[in-house]
C-alpha cells in the first residue's frame, strides 16, 4: 500500500474532531494587592511583630520569594514599576508626584484588550488616577473623601467586594492598601506600625476571601509590597532616601495557576509582577514569575538627587550579594547579615555582570527629572504633603563632591518637616529649619529656593535677595533660580527687574509654567495688554485656571475689545452674567445676551446696567414688552445709566 504524502497527514491530524485536542486552560480571574510601607519582616510565619494570618494563610499555598526587591522605595514609581515591567529609568517616574507619560504601556490596558474586566481601589492620593495610573482600568476608585488625602483599609475592601459582586467574567482587580504608612494610627485595639500591619492583613484576609468565593472559574493572587520602613535603621525612620534592605526588600507571594507551593530564594524584582500577570492572562510568559530565571535585580533610590542634588543612588542584586553605588561602593552579603552591618568593599569579588547593571543605569538629567512635570496645583501639593511626600520644584544640579545620601541621614527628618510646613504655607516656621539645612548643606539648591521663597512670600525683600543670589553662586545657570527670583520682583515695587530675567527663562524654555505667570504679569503692568492675554491663554491650557483668573481675563479682553476671548473666559467663570450680556450684545447674539441679562439678580451692584443693556435687547428683538422694559430701565437708572438712557438712539 502507498504511503500518503507527509503534507496529506498533516492535514488528516488537522481535521481531527475538536474532542481529541486538549483544550486551554481556562484564564485565571487576578487579584493583586499591594501593601503599602509593607517591610518584608513585617508579615509572613516567621516574624513575630504582628499578626499576620491572613497572609499566612496565603503563603502557606504560595510561591513566596524572599529575597524580592522594591525597584525604588516610593510610592508612585514603585507602582509603576509593577504596572509596566519597568525600571524608573524605563517608565521616566522617579519619585511621588510625578506624572507618567500616555505613550508608556499599561498592564490594564493590555488585559482589557484580552477580555478582563478590569478595576482598581486605592487607599491614598499618592497613586490617584491623575498621575496616569488609571490606564486600561473601567474603575478606578480614588475617592478619599473630602479634605482626605487617603482612607483604611476597610473602606477600600468594602469598595473593591463591591465591584467584584457585579462581574460575570474574568477580572483583573487591584487593591491598594496604604495603612502602615506613617503617621501610624491604627483603629483600637492596634498600636503603631505593626499594628497597622495587623489592621490590613485583617481586610486582606476579608478581600482574599471574597475574591476567591465570586471568581469566575480559577483565581489568582499577588500579594506584594511597594516598599518598606527604616524604623530607624541607617539613620532612615521612614522611606525613601536609601537602598537598604529594611526599605527595598519586600513581601512578595504568588498564588494561583503554575505557581507551586514554597520558598524560593531567587533574587526577583517587583516589576515582573506585570510579566507573571500577562502570563496568567495568556498574553506572554515571558520574564514571568511561575518560572522565574536568575538575573542581576535593579533598584534606584533618585529623590536625594533630583530634590538635594546629593549623589545619585543606583543598587544591584545578584544571588547573596548585594552592591549600592552612591559616590563610592558598598557589597553587603544580605543572607548572612541582613542588617547590613558589614561592608564588603574591598574584599567581595563583584561579578561583571553586577559591575555593567550599576555602570548602565542612567542617571536622570535635569530635563528627565521634570518631565513628566511635578503635581501643579494647590491642592496636588498639599495632599502630597499630607501624606509626607513633596517633590522639587528645582531641577537637579550635578556638583562635585556631592554628599552620599546615607552620610546625611541626620537631616532627613528636617528636610522632611522643612518640605511639609512649606507647602503648608508655615513659612515663618520653614525658615528656621532651611537655615539648619543650609547651613549643614551649603549647596543644596532646593533648600535655598525654599528658603528663598518663604522669605519672599513673607515680604522679606533683602532676605530674599540674599537668599537669591546664594542660590546663584550654587548654580549660575539656572532656570529655576532666574524665574523665581524673577517671580519676587514681579511681585513688588521692582517689577521691571523682572523683565529680563523672566524673558530670558522663556526665550530658553516656552513651556516653564511659573515663568509664563511672572511675565504675563509684568506685561500687564508694563501696559502690554495684549500680549498679557496670549500669556495667560496658554498658561491656562497648562493648567486650570481659578474662577478669579478667569475672570480676570475676560476683564482685561474686555478691556482691549477682544471679544470673543472675553466671552471663552466669562463663560467658565460662574456669576459673570452681567458681562456676558455685554459682550453677547457687543458679539449680535441678541438670543444669547437676553439669557445672561436675565439671570442677574437685582441684588447685583450694577442692576441698573444690567435693566439698560436689558432694554437695548428687548427693542432688538422686537418684544412686545420693550416700552416697559425702557422704562424699567429709567426707574432704576443710577449716574452712569442715566446718560446712556437719555442718548440711546433705540429708546427714541
Amino acid at each position: 500500500m502507498r504511503r500518503l504524502p507527509l503534507l496529506m497527514l498533516l492535514l488528516a491530524a488537522c481535521g481531527r474532531p475538536h474532542a481529541e485536542q486538549p483544550s486551554p486552560a481556562p484564564r485565571p480571574s487576578i487579584l493583586l494587592v499591594t501593601l503599602d510601607t509593607t517591610r518584608a519582616d513585617a508579615v509572613g510565619p516567621e516574624q513575630s511583630n504582628a499578626e499576620t494570618p491572613a497572609y499566612n494563610a496565603l503563603a502557606g499555598r504560595a510561591l513566596r520569594f524572599r529575597y524580592a526587591y522594591a525597584t525604588v522605595p516610593q510610592t508612585l514609581p514603585s507602582h509603576g514599576s509593577m504596572l509596566t515591567g519597568l525600571y524608573p529609568a524605563g517608565h521616566g517616574v522617579h519619585e511621588n508626584g510625578r506624572y507618567f507619560s500616555d505613550r508608556v504601556p499599561m498592564l490594564a490596558a493590555k488585559l482589557k484588550e484580552a477580555g478582563y474586566a478590569t478595576g482598581a481601589f486605592v487607599s491614598a492620593f499618592a497613586v490617584a488616577r491623575r498621575f496616569g495610573l488609571g490606564r486600561g482600568f473601567d474603575v478606578y476608585d480614588d475617592e478619599f473623601g473630602t479634605d482626605r488625602a487617603e482612607r483604611p483599609a476597610n473602606e477600600t475592601t468594602d469598595r473593591a467586594i463591591a465591584w467584584l459582586d457585579k462581574q460575570t467574567g474574568p477580572t483583573f482587580v487591584w487593591v491598594h492598601y496604604y495603612d502602615p504608612h506613617y503617621p501610624y494610627t491604627p483603629p483600637a485595639p492596634f498600636v503603631g506600625y505593626y499594628g497597622e500591619v495587623a489592621f490590613m492583613d485583617q481586610q486582606l484576609g476579608r478581600l482574599a476571601e471574597a475574591f476567591e468565593r465570586r471568581a469566575k472559574g480559577p483565581a489568582a493572587i499577588i500579594v506584594v509590597a511597594d516598599h518598606g520602613e527604616g524604623l530607624g535603621e541607617h539613620g532612615e525612620q521612614q522611606h525613601g532616601n536609601l537602598l537598604y534592605q529594611s526599605t527595598m526588600q519586600v513581601p512578595l507571594l504568588v498564588a494561583g495557576p503554575g505557581a507551586k507551593p514554597g520558598i524560593s530564594d531567587a533574587a526577583v524584582s517587583t516589576r515582573r509582577i506585570f510579566h507573571t500577570i500577562l502570563d496568567w492572562a495568556g498574553i506572554d510568559a515571558t520574564n514571568s514569575l511561575l518560572r522565574p530565571a536568575e538575573e542581576v535585580v535593579v533598584g534606584e533610590a533618585m529623590k536625594p538627587f533630583l530634590d538635594y542634588g546629593w549623589q545619585p543612588q543606583v543598587m544591584a542584586v545578584e544571588g547573596r550579594l548585594k552592591t549600592i553605588s552612591a559616590g563610592k561602593i558598598e557589597v553587603y552579603d544580605v543572607v548572612a547579615d541582613p542588617k547590613e552591618s558589614h561592608d564588603l568593599a574591598g574584599r567581595a569579588d563583584i561579578p561583571r555582570t553586577v559591575r555593567a547593571a550599576l555602570q548602565e543605569y542612567p542617571i536622570p538629567t535635569g530635563v528627565e527629572a521634570t518631565a513628566p512635570a511635578s503635581a501643579d496645583t494647590e491642592e496636588e501639593r498639599r495632599k502630597l504633603a499630607s501624606l509626607g511626600y513633596v517633590a522639587s520644584t528645582a531641577k537637579p544640579i550635578v556638583r562635585k563632591g556631592a554628599p552620599r545620601p546615607a552620610d546625611m541621614a541626620k537631616l532627613f527628618p528636617i528636610l522632611d518637616l522643612a518640605a511639609g510646613l512649606f507647602v503648608r504655607g508655615e513659612y515663618t516656621k520653614s525658615i528656621v529649619l532651611f537655615e539648619e539645612i543650609v547651613s549643614a548643606d551649603p549647596t543644596n539648591l532646593d533648600a535655598m529656593l525654599r528658603l528663598a521663597t518663604a522669605h519672599s512670600s513673607l515680604g522679606h525683600h533683602r532676605q530674599t535677595v540674599e537668599a537669591y543670589t546664594r542660590a546663584q553662586a550654587i548654580a549660575p545657570d539656572s532656570a529655576d533660580v532666574r524665574t523665581y527670583l524673577g517671580l519676587h520682583y514681579a511681585r513688588g515695587k521692582d517689577w521691571e527687574k523682572a523683565v529680563p530675567l523672566l524673558e530670558r527663562v522663556v526665550a530658553d524654555d516656552p513651556d516653564r509654567l511659573p515663568a509664563l505667570e511672572g511675565l504675563a504679569t509684568v506685561r500687564e503692568r508694563q501696559g502690554r495688554i495684549e500680549e498679557a492675554i496670549r500669556l495667560r491663554q496658554k498658561v491656562y491650557t497648562m493648567r486650570t485656571p481659578s474662577a478669579a483668573e478667569l475672570a480676570r481675563l475676560g476683564e482685561m479682553a474686555m478691556g482691549v475689545g477682544q471679544t470673543e476671548a472675553a466671552i471663552q473666559a466669562f463663560q467658565k467663570a460662574p456669576g459673570h452674567d452681567l458681562q456676558l450680556g455685554v459682550l453677547y450684545l457687543a458679539a449680535r447674539r441678541f438670543e444669547d445676551a437676553r439669557s445672561a441679562l436675565d439671570r442677574v439678580p437685582p441684588t447685583h451692584t450694577d442692576y441698573p446696567m444690567a435693566l439698560f443693556k436689558r432694554a437695548q435687547v428687548s427693542v432688538l428683538l422686537h418684544e412686545p414688552d420693550a416700552a416697559a422694559r425702557i422704562d424699567a430701565a429709567r426707574k432704576h437708572a443710577n449716574g452712569v445709566t442715566r446718560e446712556l438712557i437719555e442718548r440711546e438712539r433705540l429708546f427714541r
